[in-house]
């Protein structure tokens, strides 16, 4: 019975990992890359993203830089404004045009001087490319069916790999170790094996929170569970004024008032909707917070700044706060530094595992056809012996 189920776990782990080995690779590298993408957005795109601060330097009314901005791409909506909380950081405007929401123009903008810093379109930045080659291996929808598919097979794989490595008495220390002098097929043998044992923990939630952004009924069953019922769309509260045009000083007003209610450092973002009888939320992150990704909300009347409603993470429901944990999770970001750099490693060593899998399953598949060609070659000249026998017999 046990030597059946290892049989059955075996099969499982070689024909899924070779069906989706290609699929994990491209998706646990690029994971990898995106674990420091914060860090590295601003050290690839400098020019867009860092400014000189003069001593003494005053940041312009956020109005002004929106003005600049208006100006030179008249034909074009602000749609977010980004304001990151370091000074030498530009003000990143984003920018679409007609139905296009999701095609942002990305402007930097310099706070001190109202400059224009560079410009880009966000679906040409490197991290965006990483992000859809993560998601949607570049193929839209169909890639992200692909990519869930892959995921739920990656977590069948580590779950067979477990049967498959668990030791017994006689391999104890062999399953714990790796024999780095041994020659290339144990060496890979044991790339494969004992580091993928080591990092099972970590991938296997890498993985398993993927699943929430590859199909909508997990991300539902988060809520359903900790809520009671699926998960309720949001959105900004109406303007208290009457339409008009925005008063000047309005998004300084905002900003200001922003940072009095949330006086905690962190990320600031301005989420303009195109309707101009919704408010304007306001996101701010919080640094100060035990781990990464606690966000509170505000909403201010688009026309004169005036606060009309607040979303605080602390008066969030308990689906929505484990749903907030869902991403630090899965990106390793959680606890900052630490867990992106076991996030980082955990990740290459997971894109690592189809490559020594595949060497591990040709280097048996020709050593059975070997084996196989010379078993057929022995039989041949036994064969050949009995003619000549029968043949000498004869005569």
């Amino acid at each position: 019975m046990k030597k059946a189920f290892k049989n059955i776990a075996s099969q499982l782990h070689l024909w899924l990992g070779v069906s989706s080995g290609l699929v994990v690779f491209i998706v646990a590298l690029t994971g990898s890359l995106l674990v420091f993408e914060d860090e590295l957005e601003p050290v690839i795109y400098k020019q867009l993203h860092v400014v000189d601060v003069l001593a003494k330097s005053e940041r312009l009314p956020l109005d002004d830089l929106k003005s600049v901005v208006s100006k030179a791409y008249p034909k074009k909506r602000v749609s977010r404004i980004i304001i990151e909380p370091a000074p030498e950081r530009a003000v990143i405007f984003a920018l679409t045009e007609g139905k296009k929401e999701k095609d942002f123009f990305i402007v930097g903008v310099n706070p001190y001087t109202a400059a224009i810093t560079d410009t880009r379109h966000e679906n040409d930045a490197f991290f965006h490319i990483v992000l859809q080659l993560h998601r949607y291996l570049c193929l839209e929808e169909t890639g992200k069916v692909i990519t869930g598919i892959a995921c739920v097979m990656f977590l069948v794989i580590q779950i067979t790999g477990l049967v498959l490595w668990w030791p017994n008495r006689k391999n104890r220390k062999q399953r714990f170790t790796i024999k780095w002098n041994a020659k290339f097929k144990r060496l890979n043998w044991d790339l494969h094996a004992v580091f993928g044992f080591y990092v099972l923990p970590f991938v296997f939630l890498i993985a398993a929170t993927g699943l929430v952004w590859s199909y909508k009924w997990v991300n539902n069953l988060i809520y359903i569970t900790f809520d009671g019922k699926p998960q309720q769309k949001r959105e900004a509260p109406a303007n208290i004024s009457a339409p008009g045009l925005a008063q000047y000083g309005t998004l300084a007003k905002i900003y200001a008032e922003t940072n009095r209610q949330l006086p905690n450092p962190g990320k600031i973002q301005f989420t303009v909707p195109a309707s101009d009888s919704l408010s304007i939320t306001v996101s701010k992150v919080d640094d100060h917070a035990a781990i990464s990704n606690i966000v509170n909300f505000l909403y201010f009347d688009q026309n004169n700044g005036q606060l009309t409603g607040k979303r605080l993470y602390g008066q969030e429901t308990a689906g929505m706060k484990v749903r907030r944990l869902v991403y630090p999770i899965h990106t390793g970001s959680i606890w900052g530094w630490p867990t992106k750099i076991i996030a980082f490693i955990v990740t290459l060593i997971a894109a690592s595992l189809p490559v020594t899998g595949t060497v591990i399953w040709l280097g048996r598949k020709f050593k059975t056809k070997k084996a196989v060609n010379k078993t057929a070659g022995q039989e041949h000249l036994t064969a050949r012996r009995s003619v000549r026998r029968k043949a000498k017999e004869v005569v």
